[in-house]
């Protein structure tokens, strides 16, 4: 019997025809791999470029026409998909240019090694290079290589002045340890090698006399800006090398049906008419002949009058911050009137009802209208983003553009889910926000908060005001407690839920609501935790949780805890969520604010009811 033949063993890499590419979701064009942000594929690294640059002849195009007036669009587009074969999709850029080689070390740009066609490769060892750890980026969101040369020579002052020894620089790794003081660079100038701690203090770079070189790789054919922030150290992978800013809005009616979509394109023409129903009549006539679908006339006017309406708010919300607290006070007023399921278009993306069973089980708690949300649909554009510093609600952080030519969209997401939605009884609350107890700590939170953003702002004269007000930090950490309690419950974990806090002084109410790019988001399970029955023992279950942590005392006791000390009671044991769930970065929570503390219940606003 002849054996068979002996299997030849592949190499680690498999023989393909084409260059190797990485890919990532959409959905992650928005969230983690957005405009500017670094991606490492296989050993490369590159630079996603400028939304000005990107091939969006195919890639579908997402309506909400409320966000896109807010942002100053005309519409938003899905990130555009390529295969292998195709060159379409987003385009990106080699960064960081400089690369070190992990065989002889040489350390120097790209170009010097002389690498074969199509390959980052050493042209000396034939091993593939290593882009470097390190980058340079300052707060306006401008990036540079890190610049080792002024590093490595930075104990020469001579050398360091002219600008250039001559040498060839060589970084290694000593293996000793995993901290920067095993990571070595040296010189065949002959300097003593150094190693990279110290790299990352705040003013390690400008005590080397290196300014920001206002770069923006990410952008095609941009001038070097003049910066004066001063550049600081990060490694390429760090989370704060970039951090989105994503606005969001849900659909609501009457922006939330297929009609609206429908009349997207003409939108234009409808508004040149002005509010003349025959000539609309006419034009949707002409229309509907067109695209085999019926523009009912009346419905056409109604979306126009609510456009007009819009456009009339008074001069106080004419200001971006304030468009934006404007969109949630449409949705309050929308997630409180609903919107029933029966009679509703098939299209229809936007269904809240009230629950069938009494809610009289939550007047002792104070929770009175809760509304079931079985189909929400949310749009997430993306904005701009940041460097260095982190982005917050209400913090003033440099927004870094995404293109360098104006556009009228930008990229965005949609995605379709289900939601619970509560309200708190606003005469009981005011009641409670008066007590002496609660102000102070309350004023305690705000006062860190304050602080904070005036240690982030880049004016001291225009420091923005902070959000934590009793009514605002009750909901908040309500709606933390609700999620840790429905994600054992509901069936989704923490991480799918989030939060939508409405709270001003007209709004008292919270949606915690889940969302996924496709059908999977509107299962029920979270829906169905919003009937009276299942929601007031929930609610019973989630405030004894919150009554102890298992770093008490330490915890109730806390005179600030978290970035800047805007939480008291808040830790990681008790009520702090997933970032994806929480809209203001897991800060301004008290939990002692629903439950009281040993030493005074009474400041809880569910003391009362935990008595029963």
């Amino acid at each position: 019997m002849t054996p068979p033949p002996a299997r030849r063993r592949r190499g680690g890499a498999p023989e393909r025809s084409f260059p190797r590419r990485g890919s990532v979701r959409r959905a992650q064009m928005i969230t983690t791999y957005g405009v500017g942000s670094l991606v490492a594929v296989d050993n490369e690294s590159f630079i996603v470029s400028g939304i000005d640059s990107w091939n969006i002849g195919e890639a579908p195009t997402i309506h909400e026409h409320r966000l896109a007036r807010v942002l100053g669009v005309k519409s938003f587009r899905l990130p555009p998909a390529s295969d292998d074969t195709s060159r379409d999709g987003v385009r990106v850029r080699r960064f960081p240019l400089w690369h070190s080689c992990p065989n002889c070390n040489a350390l120097q740009h790209v170009r010097g090694f002389n690498s074969p066609s199509g390959k980052n490769e050493c042209g000396d060892c034939d091993e593939e290079l290593v882009p470097s750890r390190f980058v340079m980026a300052c707060a306006k969101g401008h990036i540079d290589d890190f610049p080792y040369w002024k590093w490595a020579h930075r104990s020469n002052r001579q050398e360091g002045e002219s600008g250039f020894c001559g040498g060839e620089m060589r970084l290694r790794t000593s293996g000793k340890t995993a901290s920067l003081r095993s990571v070595l660079i040296s010189c065949t100038c002959g300097i003593p090698e150094v190693s990279m701690e110290g790299a990352f203090r705040r003013q390690a770079l400008s005590g080397l006399k290196v300014f920001c070189s206002g770069r923006s790789p990410w952008l095609k054919d941009a001038p070097t800006e003049h910066c004066s922030e001063t550049p600081r150290t990060l490694q390429r992978g760090s989370s704060v090398a970039w951090q989105p800013i994503v606005r969001t809005a849900l659909s609501i009616p009457p922006w939330s049906d297929g009609l609206a979509a429908r009349l997207e394109p003409h939108w234009e023409d409808l508004r040149e008419l002005g509010m003349d129903p025959a000539a609309i009549g006419i034009y949707l006539k002409a229309l509907t002949m067109k695209e085999t679908y019926e523009f009912p006339v009346d419905r056409v006017m109604a979306l126009l009058e609510s456009e007009n309406h819009e456009d009339g708010a008074p001069e106080q919300e004419q200001s971006r911050d304030d468009a934006y607290v404007a969109l949630r006070k449409q949705e309050y007023e929308r997630l409180r009137e609903g919107r029933p399921e029966s009679g509703s278009d098939h299209e229809e993306q936007f269904i809240c009802e009230p629950p069938r069973s009494s809610s009289s089980l939550l007047v002792p708690y104070g929770v009175t209208g809760p509304m079931l949300v079985k189909r929400l649909r949310e749009v997430r554009a993306l904005k701009a983003f940041s460097r260095v510093d982190t982005p917050d609600t209400h913090a003033d952080v440099h927004e870094a553009p995404l293109s360098s030519a104006p556009v009228d969209w930008l990229p965005a997401m949609e995605v379709q889910g289900e939601g619970v939605f509560l309200r708190l009884d606003e005469q009981r609350l005011d009641s409670w926000a008066r007590s002496a107890a609660v102000a102070a700590r309350v004023e305690r939170i705000r006062n860190n908060h304050l602080r904070m953003l005036r240690e982030r702002s880049r004016d001291a004269r225009k420091v923005p005001d902070s959000p934590a007000s009793p009514r605002m930090v009750l909901l908040h950490t309500l709606a933390h407690v609700l999620i840790n309690e429905w994600s054992l419950d509901g069936g989704y974990p923490t991480a799918s839920l989030r939060e939508r806090l409405y709270t001003d002084d007209t709004m008292a109410g919270i949606l915690i609501c889940t969302a996924t790019s496709d059908s999977a988001g509107s299962l029920g399970g979270l829906v169905a935790q919003g009937e009276p029955d299942r929601l007031e023992p929930a609610l019973h279950s989630a405030l004894e949780r919150a009554r102890w942590c298992s770093a008490d005392p330490l915890c109730v006791e806390s005179r600030g805890s978290g970035v800047g000390g805007i939480n008291l009671a808040a830790c990681h044991a008790c009520v702090l969520l997933p970032e994806t769930s929480c809209e203001h970065n897991n800060g301004l929570l008290d939990r002692a604010l629903l439950v009281g503390t040993p030493e005074d219940p009474s400041i809880g606003f569910f003391h009362e009811a935990l008595r029963l």
